[in-house]
């Protein structure tokens, strides 16, 4: 009973000191999330005002943002009374463990440093990679996030990314459209080739410098193929190629050209009499 009441007595006593120590762990946990989101996004606006490349302002914004959650973390066990000198020496001893067991987390990390030193696409590129194709809106500490054509937004680890072939279609100002139009074999071949050139001539995608190409490219099963190849500025590229192989159409049709399609004639030889 004397020792109940003992803890009775101090009871009070307890609350109040580690009750205080829990408020304080639980106030030292919300500041230092909220200052760590503050300094990422300080991060980021202060480098993009600069003039830095928006890829590694996000990515440092996002590396400064971990940094700070975990010291918030180190600092909130500290409070309630766990000996962080002590968690940090176990946290050293087992980081082979852990490095071990997040093995691909880490190759992530490594690609993402990479790609930053090296920005073989930045934010705002459309490239294909790892199997996808999209814009890249986020390049963060362990994943690149795209967003598709269809307006799908696609989450691919960075050590995919750089595993792999990286196609950038944004890193040049001029891209060329590849073309097959097919016509029939009786078409005059000079003449195919003058009515496509007066499309592209006065198309308004089509730059004059570098020229286009047109010609001769194959001589096909059912038709004559030509190789149609002008240039457009890159951000041109689908409104050219869907608008040329509309103009071309009409013009070869206005000059009485055949578009072929497959056919097949039949011959038949020694019918029989009736």
């Amino acid at each position: 009973m004397e020792n109940i009441e003992g803890l009775m007595a101090q009871a009070p006593e307890f609350i109040v000191t580690y009750g205080l120590k829990v408020v304080m762990a639980i106030v030292i946990f919300i500041i230092g999330k909220y200052l760590s989101n503050v300094a990422k996004k300080l991060t980021t606006k202060v480098m993009v005002g600069r003039k830095i490349d928006e890829t590694v302002a996000s990515f440092v914004g996002n590396l400064v943002w971990g940094l700070v959650f975990v010291f918030t973390i180190i600092a909130t066990l500290g409070q309630i009374g766990v000996q962080t000198a002590s968690l940090v020496a176990v946290i050293g001893a087992a980081g082979l463990a852990v490095g071990l067991a997040l093995q691909g987390s880490l190759s992530n990390f490594a690609a993402g440093v990479l790609m930053v030193i090296f920005r073989p696409c930045r934010v705002g590129d459309f490239v294909e990679a790892a199997g996808v194709a999209g814009v890249i809106e986020e390049i963060t500490i362990f994943s690149t996030k795209l967003r598709t054509g269809d307006n799908k937004t696609i989450i691919a680890p960075n050590s995919a990314m750089m595993d792999g072939t990286i196609t950038n279609y944004s890193t040049k100002e001029t891209r060329r459209v590849d073309l097959v139009i097919g016509v029939g074999y009786t078409s005059d071949i000079a003449a195919t080739k003058k009515v496509i050139s007066s499309v592209l001539d006065n198309n308004q995608y089509v730059l004059k410098d570098p020229a286009y190409t047109v010609a001769l490219g194959e001589l096909a099963d059912c038709s004559i193929n030509f190789v149609v190849r002008p240039w457009v500025n890159t951000a041109d590229y689908w409104p050219a190629h869907f608008e040329l192989l509309e103009q071309i159409k009409n013009a070869l049709d206005a000059a009485n050209i055949e578009i072929p399609f497959p056919q097949m004639d039949l011959q038949i030889k020694n019918m029989p009499a009736q």
